[in-house]
C-alpha cells in the first residue's frame, strides 16, 4: 500500500512547533505511516537541537518535487518564504506571515494533488492579525482556499469525537447560529466523517443548547423550534442520530460508548470537556473540505516555548488521524 503524502506546517516559529516536530521525528516513525514534508524552516529548527537527545536528519529543500523524490532524511521546504530569527515567546508579525505562508503553499500542494494534506502545528492569531491577515485560525484560511463553504471544526480522539456547528464565533454569535440547517449540515458532515472512517453502526447525539437540553421549554427554546426539528429531519434522511441530549451528560455517555460523535451547539461546549479529558490525545479535524487537515489541539504556548517541556503527543496523534484518513479516502 502507497503511503499518503502529507505537509507537515511548522506553525510560528517563535511557539512550540519547532520542538514538537524535532520530538515527533525523534521519538517516533512518522514513516511508518506517511510520507511527511514539512513546510518550515530548516534553520528554526536547527534552534531546538539541544531539546532532543538524537536530532533528526532535516534536510531543506527548494521544491515539493524534490522533497518528494528525496531518499535520506526529512524533507523541510520553506515554500520560498524562510522564517524570521527566532525569538522563543515573542510574538512577531514576520513569523506569522511565515506560518500563513507555508499553510498556504501546502495547501495547493494538496489541491493540485502533489499531497493528500496537511497536518499543522500551531499559529498565533495575534501576530497572523499584525501581519494583515483577516484570518481567524486555519480552518478559515484552508476552506477559503479550497473555495469550501461548508465546513465545520471537530475534535477526535479514540474515544471522543465533536462535531461543533460554529467555530470561533462570540457566544451570542454562536447562540443566534443554532439554526436547523445548520445542525442537519453538521450531522450530515459528522456521519460522512464516520462512514470514512469505517466506524462500524456509528450512533450519533446531538447535544441541546440550554440547561437540560431546555427542559421542554423552560428554559430557552432553540431545543424545540431547530434542534430537534434537525435531528427528525436528518434521522428520516436515514441518519443515526439522537437527542437533544442534555450538555451536562453527553460526553460522558460518549466516552463510556454508546456514542460515537457529539454534535456541540458552540466552541466551548465541545472544547471543554475533550481537553479535560485527553487534552494531550486531542486532534483538531477539518471535516467538509476536500482535502484532509488535521492539527494539534493547543496553541503556540509562547510561556514554554524554548524551554524543553512542550509534549508532541497531539502532533503525533494528529499525524496518525490524517494517515489513516489518507489511506482510506
Amino acid at each position: 500500500m502507497t503511503l499518503p503524502r502529507l505537509a507537515l506546517t511548522m506553525g510560528d516559529v517563535n511557539g512550540i512547533g519547532p520542538e514538537i516536530i524535532a520530538k515527533l521525528f525523534a521519538n517516533y516513525e512518522p514513516s511508518a505511516w506517511c510520507s511527511p514534508i514539512i513546510f518550515g524552516c530548516a534553520s528554526a529548527l536547527d534552534t531546538v537541537r539541544h531539546l532532543v537527545s538524537e536530532f533528526p536528519n532535516f534536510v531543506a529543500v527548494d521544491s515539493v518535487d524534490a522533497a518528494l523524490s528525496l531518499r535520506d532524511g526529512i524533507p523541510v521546504y520553506n515554500g520560498g518564504h524562510a522564517a524570521p530569527a527566532v525569538q522563543f515567546g515573542i510574538e512577531d508579525p514576520e513569523a506569522g506571515r511565515s506560518a500563513i505562508l507555508w499553510i498556504e503553499a501546502a495547501t495547493r500542494a494538496s489541491i493540485d494533488g502533489k499531497l493528500r494534506g496537511l497536518v499543522t502545528c500551531p499559529i498565533s492569531k495575534a501576530c497572523i492579525y499584525k501581519a494583515g491577515y483577516h484570518y481567524i485560525g486555519h480552518t478559515e484560511l484552508v476552506a477559503e482556499l479550497t473555495g469550501t463553504s461548508e465546513y465545520r471544526m471537530c475534535l477526535f480522539t479514540d474515544s471522543m469525537r465533536i462535531v461543533h456547528i460554529t467555530g470561533h464565533l462570540s457566544l451570542a454569535d454562536a447562540v443566534a447560529a443554532v439554526k436547523k440547517e445548520r445542525i442537519m449540515d453538521s450531522i450530515r458532515i459528522g456521519y460522512d466523517a464516520l462512514l470514512a472512517l469505517d466506524i462500524p453502526s456509528p450512533q450519533i447525539a446531538v447535544a441541546g443548547l440550554n440547561p437540560h437540553a431546555g427542559e421542554g421549554g423552560a428554559f430557552g427554546r432553540e431545543e424545540i423550534e431547530e434542534i430537534t426539528p434537525a435531528i427528525e429531519a436528518c434521522r428520516g434522511a436515514g441518519i443515526p442520530c439522537e437527542g437533544p441530549v442534555p450538555p451536562d451528560s453527553i460526553f460522558r455517555k460518549m466516552r463510556e460508548g454508546r456514542y460515537q460523535m457529539v454534535i456541540a451547539m458552540y466552541h466551548d461546549q465541545g472544547h471543554i470537556p475533550l481537553k479535560l479529558i485527553a487534552m494531550d490525545e486531542g486532534v483538531n479535524v477539518t471535516l467538509g473540505i476536500p482535502i484532509i487537515r488535521t492539527s494539534v489541539d493547543h496553541g503556540t504556548a509562547f510561556d514554554i516555548a524554548g524551554t524543553g517541556v512542550a509534549r508532541e503527543q497531539s502532533l503525533v496523534a494528529a499525524i496518525r488521524l490524517a494517515a489513516r484518513l489518507g489511506s482510506i479516502r
